[in-house]
């Protein structure tokens, strides 16, 4: 992990001054952010803004690194960027929020800024110029290219995709083929539960007419341990690990085991991607280090999240799903790696469920350059 440099004693006062004038004269600039629009950019002596998962300003010290990326070079101009994380604060965004805490995002001359929340339609905002980035599953994306959306993946963060079918240990259910004719609990019809229900059922050639599904709103835990269901559809480092807390043994099925799916990453719109590929790739850089320091110390990233995650004091129960997460975004390759076997399988997939229409050339819905 690159260390940065700061300014010794040795320094002459000349040098100093110079320094000095150069963050008066940026306090008086603009910059301009990923959608286009331009910022004003204010210094103050001796504090800088940041934000927290609420995107509340907190004040913290200016550091050298932030100021003038090279020692003795010119003031790197700040990018405002942001990012459509979804949902709500949660462990599972650890990542980005270590990225954060730790300054690199900063050291690339971005000001990033998380943008939580139930969005229908994440990728469709993005592409509405809400963010620049969003966190979306590959999926997802695909779905929404089928409409003419220009989106792009530029690094999947989950390598497996996180969605289980989940039974009790004793069940009946010891294959896919033994679904047949039995009663599945899932939230809805919607969501990545629901695709990673569809994707078991094909490899296992049945369709939802050869099962009783049930919606049960995010009640998999109370439905399964009430036997009022055979089995539920969850994620993989959630569901189970409550139900064991519970004393209810468990077996599961993850969908990525069987169905190739790319998961959640980053994606941003072809215009980025074309016209700011050097911000678009320090983001995934900045990110990538971020996800790297989680994997090798979940405890700490636990801590860290803590300023980002409003109400976070069972650290014991986050640290236990950031620990289940883990091997969901290691997978057998490279962080952030977009793999093209899985996309082109994940492709007919959705091509055979009429979720899309045949795509002429997948390969324009990812890329590897901005993790190279």
């Amino acid at each position: 992990m690159r260390t940065h440099r700061r300014p010794t004693f040795a320094l002459s006062f000349l040098l100093l001054s110079t320094l000095l004038g150069m963050l008066l004269v940026a306090c008086g600039t603009s910059s301009t952010n990923g959608t286009g629009s331009t910022t004003a950019s204010g210094c103050k002596s001796s504090a800088n803004t940041s934000s927290t998962a609420n995107n509340t300003p907190v004040n913290r010290p200016i550091s050298f690194s932030e100021q003038n990326h090279k020692l003795g070079g010119a003031a790197k101009a700040v990018q405002n960027v942001s990012i459509g994380l979804g949902y709500i604060p949660d462990i599972q965004f650890a990542p980005f929020y270590v990225a954060k805490s730790k300054g690199y995002y900063s050291a690339a001359g971005l000001n990033v800024t998380f943008n939580h929340g139930i969005v229908p339609d994440l990728v469709g905002s993005m592409v509405a110029g809400k963010n620049n980035f969003v966190f979306a599953s590959g999926d997802e994306m695909l779905v929404a290219r089928d409409k003419n959306v220009k989106a792009i993946n530029v690094a999947t963060i989950f390598q497996k995709y996180p969605v289980s079918l989940i039974v009790p240990a004793n069940s009946p259910i010891k294959t896919l083929a033994d679904l047949k004719g039995h009663t599945i609990g899932e939230p809805g019809p919607f969501g990545a539960t629901h695709t990673g229900l569809l994707a078991l059922l094909y490899k296992a050639n049945l369709s939802l007419s050869d099962v009783k599904v049930q919606a049960i709103g995010f009640t998999q835990v109370a439905a399964l341990s009430a036997h009022r269901v055979d089995a539920v559809m969850g994620y993989a480092n959630n569901e189970p690990l409550q139900l064991q807390k519970r004393g209810v043994a468990v077996r599961t099925f993850l969908a990525s085991d069987y169905q190739p799916l790319i998961s959640n990453g980053i994606v941003t719109t072809e215009d980025t991607y074309h016209n700011s590929p050097q911000m678009v790739r320090d983001f995934v850089q900045a990110t990538l280090k971020g996800l790297r320091d989680v994997i090798a110390d979940p405890t700490q990233a636990v801590e860290t999240s803590k300023s980002y995650i409003p109400g976070l004091t069972n650290t014991d129960q986050a640290l236990e799903v950031l620990k289940a997460t883990i091997p969901l975004w290691q997978g057998s390759g490279r962080l952030g790696y977009n793999d093209s076997a899985t996309w082109q399988s994940m492709e007919k997939f959705l091509v055979a469920q009429k979720m899309i229409a045949p795509v002429q050339d997948i390969s324009q819905a990812y890329t590897n350059q901005a993790i190279e």
